[in-house]
């Protein structure tokens, strides 16, 4: 196997009410001074202003920056970025789901290593730890507030690029019910797909472990369990619970293990078009896993995520079996959930794919997928996830 990295965050709080216990730890490590990173809605909701309640508890400053958009693009990043400079912040505390989570990691980075956030997509691109972050999780799907990933879009080439990076790693994290209650159907659907996309590409990915396989197999099982549950009823707390245990073990796993050709795509997608990116995860998912089951290595891996998912007969199911039962499992989950099925109906222009298809290629994800496919075969996938089944 070789030499095995694991990445961890520094301290997480998990429970309704866990947001109570950050000022005696923001105390412990003397923070003094902090900038929140949210979007506008959550700060005219309250949330914003909520946590600052426990900042002020710690006996530390703090501003708000507000205007973090869905698929954060390298404007926001410099935006929030010279906030930090000119306040001398030295705490980035980032309220809500992947978008704020990932644009204070961003900008965490380029505060303690200079530069232009462009500088950083790849892999290991920097040299010193990025400004402490603390991560106030608002949705249960991205698991950023876990991972040494993060993503910032560039509008200038149409793309998202993917910075994995242990240097980005968040300080603490807290994942607190209360702050995921009120979240939409629509969003508690597509963020919990998302999750399961990250625990089924870690399962299979070639960097798999036992290690990763143990937090990716769990959480799949949960996602499947829970997530109709939570978008049938966003105030069931031990639904939103389970998928906030979820979605972290899912982060967990795929922040060791990587992920594959479904992210590398939805990257491309989400960039080209400006798209959701657990819904571009939704709608690619089955078609990936179809792909990668024709290779027979790879469909043995997903002899585990049949297992995972707690399907009939798994045990003693052959590797095609299993890729053909673990994708209906995927197709019946999301028509349960109410989320789309086809790039078709996401206004998605197919004359792209084979651009898509090329961006794709050089996407970090990709190089953790079973097998490498070529330019014409992704944009094959795309093809056949734009017409459906």
């Amino acid at each position: 196997m070789g030499h095995v990295r694991i990445n961890a965050v520094g301290t997480s709080f998990f429970g309704r009410g866990s947001i109570g216990l950050l000022p005696e730890e923001l105390k412990k490590r003397g923070f003094k001074r902090g900038l929140i990173v949210t979007d506008s809605y959550l700060f005219e909701s309250g949330a914003g202003d909520k946590v600052g309640s426990y900042l002020l508890k710690a006996n530390m400053e703090y501003a708000i920056y507000y205007q973090v958009q869905p698929n954060p693009s390298v404007d926001t990043v410099n935006e929030c970025l010279q906030a930090a400079k000119a306040l001398e912040v030295d705490l980035l505390v980032a309220v809500g789901g992947g978008s704020a989570i990932d644009t204070a990691k961003a900008v965490s980075i380029v505060l303690t290593n200079g530069g232009r956030i462009e500088e950083f997509e790849g892999v290991n691109r920097s040299q010193n730890p990025g400004l402490p972050v603390v991560a106030v999780n608002t949705t249960a799907g991205t698991g950023s507030e876990v991972t040494s990933f993060y993503i910032v879009t560039n509008p200038d080439k149409h793309v998202k690029m993917c910075m994995v990076d242990p240097n980005c790693m968040v300080s603490i994290a807290i994942n607190d019910i209360d702050f995921m209650m009120g979240m939409p159907k629509g969003l508690t659907a597509s963020t919990g797909m998302d999750a399961m996309t990250h625990a089924i590409e870690a399962a299979v990915s070639k960097r798999a472990t036992p290690f990763t396989d143990k937090d990716a197999l769990w959480a799949m099982e949960v996602i499947g369990a829970y997530l109709p549950e939570a978008v049938k009823d966003g105030s069931n707390e031990r639904a939103r619970e389970m998928m906030a245990y979820a979605e972290y073990s899912a982060g967990m796993a795929f922040s060791n293990a990587g992920l594959g050709m479904v992210h590398a795509m939805a990257h491309s997608l989400g960039g080209r078009f400006n798209l959701p990116h657990g819904i571009c995860n939704a709608v690619l998912l089955p078609y990936v896993m179809e792909f990668n089951g024709r290779d027979g290595e790879a469909a043995r891996r997903y002899q585990k995520v049949a297992k995972g998912l707690g399907l009939t007969g798994a045990e003693t199911m052959t590797g095609e079996a299993a890729v053909r039962e673990t994708v209906a499992f995927i197709r019946r989950l999301s028509r349960r959930i109410g989320l789309a099925e086809r790039l078709k109906d996401l206004s998605v222009d197919p004359g792209t794919f084979y651009e898509l298809a090329e961006g794709a290629m050089l996407d970090a994800c990709m190089a953790d997928n079973p097998f490498r496919p070529t330019v014409d075969e992704v944009a094959e996938v795309y093809k056949k996830a734009y017409g459906g089944v």
